[in-house]
């Protein structure tokens, strides 16, 4: 190459440095020859659309890892994405180029994204069923090694940076990469041949710009074809009538953890978070290493003391004098931390790997990016409301009665609303009221994708998320979607898109003969009155339209249950009549729990309905008041009487008794119910009990072990029987006193009154 001297001189043509993609001991050494060859201008691995970025490289805001990002202008969802690390050897070659005194011109040779995404995936006939051959394992496999990794690491990364010549390492490389080649020829991927076509172009337009002195950091697998003496005719000729596309690109945050998959370049590695550290450690990496994880296990409250990180160190370089190695490495270093620090369990083990080995590193890109206006207005939101996008899952709680985390809450649903996943609610712990609310965060890279695409409903988070719930209310196929989304929007605070969702909503209501569809839409309903409700959300519209359809699911309810219905069909009804009744709870509507009442009133005293929903209806009527228990009983005996069918009276009691209500303590403290199950059961042929024995196991077996204890002593001492008298413990009265009793009504007012 022109104008050097040392190891470099000599050397004819450019500096072609195969790499290992976010190899740490690769980035050392194109630092290091690219300090001994000083070329003039660099060329990179890489989409050129990105070259346009390239100087937000050297912003202080840009912390990788990150990733240039491109995706089709008019199909965001068609993306891809070149992720770089600090360890990456294309991330050091570019902060190379831009740190020299002397301006060095650094650019992207890769084929273009533009013909990249216009391709369709799956159309080369060649490639269908093809599995490329990793280089590595093969190279790994001639020298004797079973792992990849660990033949990588002995001969590249624990090599160390050799002065004499640091191209050696490449021009080693490079020729084992040669008879690769020679054996695989393009691996079963003829798309590589094109893309190195087009490296080749670039390099003869570097080469009549500046001659031979410039650099090319590539994948090791292109270097032989980038070494090939081929003519610039045929290269053209590879590269005509490729499909082409109008791309947008940026920069975006990337994680280690996302590293650890195959992406972008195609070379996802397992221990990010360990080449980090090999990167950034100078000295003693194995002891700078095991104290980072004696650290992490000290924060785990794990007992852990400099004596163990001694032995954990001699331990580690101990295994890898036994094996051979140069040096400790992964495998020698987690061996010796289970052995020292983790007392031979894999518990702990399994943290650091995840924590440290992994690791949970999120990449930054500067304010001055390139972004959709959308992302623009997301990122304001995260600052205002101090919502950090983290790569490390963790929870928020969330109190809907400040108003910093409503307006939390409303973003984070507005954001579900658009399909941005970024916090997926989770069960609160500790109270159950409507006004908290728990969050699961993690931003992952992807979802820069997501916001991409979101892009095209609006420019602010509202906008979008607005137009998004009308279009989705336009294409609802059935109520039950209307309904979801009329609920989603009511927790996203979307009070413009509710006009046009209760729109499409009462339509669909209007035309819905189905009363198991109608059931299936008002429980969300209610909740979304609710949930409006403890937002301070105008939910009056949707009241209306509630009320309307619990007037219809009333009239249409009772002639749905009387026709024939199977035995999986009437347990669906049955559901269907619970969510019903806990919905209209909900509600408000003057006189509509009576007309509920009545419908159930008429449900339990048909004999043409199904015995599960007959027996379901008169235990939410005993439980609402609304059923005396002389008329319970009444009800229970009619459906348990000689004439009715064992089946159809296992049914009601299941329904009566079955569902998790609460059936089995009703049985204990009343006997005369369970006097009249026993006498039913007692009496059912052999036969017909055999067939409705699964049921009644169903309904029975469901009970806590206090309560089929307590069941099967009553039934023992048979229902005549009076339990024996008890004696009142000392100090208490043998009948309650009402007037201390009402002595504790003020206290409970004051613990049981809303905040």
């Amino acid at each position: 190459m022109s104008g050097t001297s040392g190891p470099a001189a000599g050397r004819r043509g450019p500096l072609l440095l195969g790499v290992r993609h976010h190899g740490p001991g690769s980035a050392r050494a194109v630092r290091a020859a690219l300090d001994a060859a000083r070329p003039a201008a660099v060329l990179i691995e890489g989409p050129p659309e990105g070259d346009a970025l390239l100087p937000l490289a050297a912003d202080p805001g840009m912390r990788p890892p990150v990733a240039l990002f491109a995706h089709a202008a008019d199909d965001p969802g068609r993306a891809a994405f070149w992720p770089l690390a600090a360890f990456s050897p294309e991330w050091v070659a570019i902060r190379w180029a831009q740190q020299q005194e002397v301006p060095v011109a650094v650019r992207f040779i890769d084929l273009p994204a533009a013909h990249t995404l216009a391709a369709q995936p799956g159309t080369d006939p060649e490639e269908a069923g093809s599995v490329r051959p990793d280089p590595l394992a093969v190279l790994a496999e001639t020298a004797g090694y079973d792992d990849p990794e660990r033949w990588w690491e002995d001969v590249v990364e624990h090599r160390g940076a050799v002065r004499e010549d640091p191209l050696a390492a490449f021009e080693a490389l490079g020729e084992a990469m040669g008879a690769l080649r020679e054996a695989y020829g393009d691996g079963g991927h003829t798309r590589d041949l094109v893309r190195e076509a087009y490296m080749r172009q670039r390099m003869r337009a570097a080469r009549r710009e500046f001659g031979d002195a410039y650099a090319v950091v590539c994948g090791a697998w292109h270097v032989p074809a980038l070494r090939a003496k081929t003519t610039a005719a045929a290269d053209k000729a590879l590269l005509t009538g490729l499909p082409k596309a109008k791309v947008e690109t940026t920069w975006v945050p990337w994680t280690h953890r996302r590293l650890a998959r195959a992406g972008g370049y195609g070379a996802g590695i397992t221990s990010p978070g360990w080449y980090a550290h090999l990167f950034a450690a100078r000295d003693r990496p194995v002891e700078r290493w095991l104290t980072k994880v004696a650290g992490l296990l000290r924060e785990e409250d794990r007992q852990v003391s400099p004596a163990h990180v001694i032995e954990a160190v001699r331990l580690a370089g101990t295994l890898a004098a036994v094996r051979g190695r140069p040096a400790a490495g992964l495998t020698e270093t987690l061996e010796a931390v289970r052995a020292v620090m983790c007392d031979g369990s894999d518990i702990p083990l399994a943290l650091v790997e995840d924590r440290l080995v992994v690791g949970d590193v999120l990449g930054e890109v500067p304010d001055g990016a390139p972004v959709v206006p959308l992302q623009r207005d997301l990122t304001r939101k995260q600052r205002s409301l101090r919502l950090r996008a983290e790569a490390q899952e963790r929870e928020l709680e969330l109190d809907l009665r400040k108003d910093t985390d409503a307006a939390k809450s409303l973003l984070l649903h507005r954001l579900r609303l658009l399909g941005i996943d970024w916090g997926t609610p989770a069960a609160s712990r500790g109270s159950t009221g409507t006004f908290r609310e728990t969050w699961r965060l993690r931003w992952e890279p992807e979802l820069s994708v997501r916001v991409a695409e979101a892009g095209i409903w609006g420019t602010t988070v509202v906008a979008a998320a607005t137009a998004k719930a009308e279009a989705d209310a336009a294409g609802a196929a059935e109520l039950g979607e209307v309904t979801a989304l009329a609920e989603r929007c009511l927790l996203a605070g979307l009070s413009g898109a509710l006009p046009a969702v209760l729109r499409a909503l009462a339509d669909r209501a209007a035309l819905d003969t189905d009363v198991a569809r109608l059931a299936k839409a008002l429980p969300a309903l209610a909740r979304s009155l609710r949930y409006g409700d403890v937002r301070g959300t105008d939910a009056s519209a949707l009241r209306t339209v509630a009320g309307g359809l619990a007037e219809r699911i009333c009239v249409a309810l009772p002639p749905a249950c009387a026709a024939g219905l199977d035995a999986d069909a009437a347990a669906e009804l049955r559901g269907h009549v619970d969510a019903v009744h806990g919905a209209i709870g909900l509600l408000e509507e003057d006189g509509l729990r009576e007309r509920w009442s009545a419908v159930l009133r008429a449900l339990a005293g048909r004999d043409t309905v199904a015995g599960v929903i007959r027996g379901r209806a008169a235990r939410l009527l005993l439980d609402d008041g609304r059923l005396p228990a002389q008329e319970t009983a009444r009800l229970m005996g009619l459906a348990l009487s000689p004439a009715a069918s064992p089946a159809d009276a296992a049914g009601w009691i299941d329904g009566f008794a079955g569902g998790g209500s609460g059936g089995g303590t009703l049985l204990v403290h009343d006997a005369r119910l369970l006097g009249l199950i026993d006498a039913w059961l007692t009496g059912v042929p052999e036969r017909a009990f055999t067939d409705v024995l699964p049921l009644l196991r169903r309904t029975f077996g469901a009970y806590e072990a206090g309560v089929k204890r307590s069941l099967g002593e009553l039934v023992r001492r048979g229902p005549s029987a009076q339990p024996a008298p008890t004696r009142a413990p000392e100090g208490f009265a043998p009948t309650l006193d009402p007037a201390r009793a009402d002595a504790v009504l003020p206290v409970l007012g004051l613990l049981l009154a809303p905040p």
